[in-house]
């Protein structure tokens, strides 16, 4: 058997359908959960699925790879990552994996594990891959069940927000699992909602599932205006992140949702931890101070967030990609459609023609990605840190690094999902953001030295 080993991810599993993730080790890695699971005294995995063309296919394998172990598995169906996340918390059953590619191009699939409602460790997922290496596996016959989640999922959303006047909404499901849920929940919070995009479809024919792209976001734009919206909201493929876009077409960075977020949160808990990633702004930092929180800087990755929200009890996290975990009236996963609801409570709930200006903002850039294979990328960046020279400048070297210089800072890391390296920009004027891209571009082009301008 071809195991390709760079599948096991610090997040999850993830790689190319039919090719990383063919049969035999799809079936393997079900062995494997479900040896795992039975050392665990975990009897039942849940196991959901996105809209993903290879995603049938695959659960079919996992499924058997499982149930052949003794473990048994409760199917249920097409689903986003956050119902499959709720409903490890609404059946009796607490573990699980729900197959998504997430926001990853079409032929890409994958796997997010969840033992006794915690997400999988990097660590405990290298231990599933061992247990393939090693044939570590148990051998029964489990049962299969299915199970419907998805009126439990609405009324939860609906029990945790509560709306002072109705709005008039678009959403952009991207023809991703967000279609199968978000426009029922919106209108049972009371909302007008023009949907695009609502048909589930894995070869995502209109635009790529990823919000935190401004090219995936011009449809949604164009319906804010058009209908005059109140605001804009788009997921990507499983839903657990969400995009905003206000009412005068402006994308809001998930960074500048988490000023929101956090005035919300910590004047209904006083002095509360938010957690955030290293890739979001200085001013959200500020912000969380002078409302007297706590704020407290993490690596990018929805489980090393989580586990910080766990170790700290904070109310709130939240990251760059758009991942946002609640933790006051709700269980502390990440939730783009429940973030969008929240958000729609702070709206209706505010005087605000238009509540995103009064979000500070500094010059700054989007994501940058670079190229750069799952063998290379982290070589790159650990010369990169070993080999600058940074002067007058505080380094934070929790994940990649990132430089804060008087007056801005910049990022880099290697992405923990796909083959790129990535960096980002923020600075108080757009002479000082050019000079610490050029700190940066110089830096890493003496490393490789056929690196564009970025």
């Amino acid at each position: 058997m071809k195991l390709n080993e760079h599948i096991f991810r610090a997040n999850d599993i993830r790689g190319i359908a039919y090719e990383d993730l063919n049969e035999q080790v799809v079936s393997l890695l079900g062995r494997s959960l479900g040896s795992e699971a039975l050392s665990r005294d975990i009897k039942d995995l849940i196991i959901g699925r996105d809209a993903r063309v290879s995603s049938p296919e695959i659960m079919e394998w996992l499924s058997s790879g499982i149930l052949s172990t003794g473990c048994n598995v409760i199917d249920i169906g097409i689903v986003t990552s956050p119902m499959f996340y709720h409903s490890t918390f609404e059946l009796a059953a607490s573990s699980g994996v729900v197959i998504t590619g997430s926001h990853n191009p079409a032929e890409y699939n994958g796997f997010k594990i969840v033992f006794k409602n915690q997400s999988t460790s990097s660590d405990e997922i290298l231990l599933l891959r061992e247990r393939i290496i090693n044939k570590d596996f148990q051998l029964g016959q489990g049962k299969l069940d299915k199970v419907d989640i998805k009126e439990s999922y609405i009324n939860r959303i609906v029990k945790s927000v509560q709306l002072n006047k109705a709005l008039d909404i678009s959403i952009d499901c991207g023809n991703g699992a967000a279609g199968v849920v978000a426009k029922e929940v919106y209108e049972k919070l009371g909302c007008n909602v023009i949907e695009l995009y609502g048909n589930p479809d894995g070869l995502f024919p209109n635009h790529h599932p990823d919000p935190s792209k401004k090219e995936n976001m011009l449809d949604l734009i164009d319906s804010v205006a058009k209908n005059n919206s109140t605001v804009g909201l788009a997921f990507d493929g499983d839903a657990d992140r969400l995009g905003v876009i206000s009412p005068s077409g402006e994308m809001i960075y998930p960074d500048r949702q988490m000023i929101l977020f956090s005035r919300q949160v910590l004047e209904s808990n006083p002095g509360a931890s938010v957690v955030f990633d290293v890739k979001c702004s200085q001013l959200l930092s500020d912000e969380i101070s002078r409302l007297k929180g706590n704020p407290l800087i993490c690596k990018t990755g929805h489980t090393f967030i989580k586990q910080k929200i766990r170790e700290t009890s904070a109310h709130l996290g939240g990251e760059m990609s758009g991942h946002i975990f609640f933790n006051d009236r709700w269980p502390g996963f990440d939730d783009g459609i429940y973030a969008g609801a929240r958000m729609l409570e702070i709206i209706a709930n505010s005087d605000d023609k238009n509540v995103f200006e009064s979000v500070p903002n500094l010059v700054s850039t989007p994501e940058i990605n670079i190229k750069a294979t799952d063998d290379r990328k982290f070589q790159i960046v650990d010369q990169f840190i070993k080999h600058s020279n940074f002067e007058n400048a505080n380094m934070i070297d929790i994940d990649g690094i990132r430089v804060e210089f008087k007056k801005g800072w910049g990022l880099l890391r290697a992405s923990n999902t796909s083959p790129f390296l990535v960096l980002r920009f923020e600075a108080e004027t757009e002479e000082e953001l050019a000079k610490i891209k050029e700190i940066f571009y110089l830096n890493l082009k003496e490393i490789e030295p056929e690196t564009d301008r970025f």
